[in-house]
């Protein structure tokens, strides 16, 4: 069983989806924490379908962390596509990290991870609309953890080879 979820998580790992910022997205969710080395930012694009409902056009994110955020996020991305702010609301991270088979118990907090970055990009799509400035793209994880602050906190980005 450990074998067959190493497996999913790696051929997800290998060919992510959805990988980076989104220039023209409509919402942007940001979630973690710089102390634990866990972040997630997550850009949403919405269009309207053939029946007139706001639905996700697409997803994108950039994380710092393990292999298992990264392939949660991807599939998240994929699975809500095509839904409405509300749809995707109603998933849990069980729900978005689903197809990747049970995660390990101490794995869990990466699908949390996901969800709550997704919640918090389409959170203010519920109350007030949350929009990235016409030609301004919103900075990347990466550019501002490279910045060297993170909230009030200052942080060191040191990438392994």
């Amino acid at each position: 069983m450990g074998n067959e979820l190493e497996t999913r998580i790696q051929a997800a790992i290998l060919n992510p989806r959805n990988l980076g910022a989104m220039e023209d997205a409509d919402a942007v969710g940001t979630v973690g924490s710089a102390g634990c080395g866990d972040m997630l930012r997550m850009w949403v694009k919405f269009r309207e379908d053939g029946e007139g409902r706001k639905v996700i056009d697409r997803a994108t994110f950039q994380t710092f962390g393990c292999e298992t955020a990264i392939a949660v996020a991807s599939v998240a991305t994929e699975l809500v596509a095509g839904k409405t702010v509300e749809e995707a609301l109603g998933l849990s991270g069980a729900d978005l990290s689903a197809s990747l088979g049970a995660l390990p118990p101490m794995k869990i907090h990466c699908a949390q991870l996901v969800e709550s970055a997704l919640r918090s990009a389409l959170a203010p799509v519920k109350e007030v609309v949350k929009e990235v400035k016409d030609g301004e793209m919103a900075p990347t994880l990466f550019g501002q953890m490279s910045a060297g602050v993170v909230g009030d906190k200052k942080v060191r980005v040191v990438l392994k080879k």
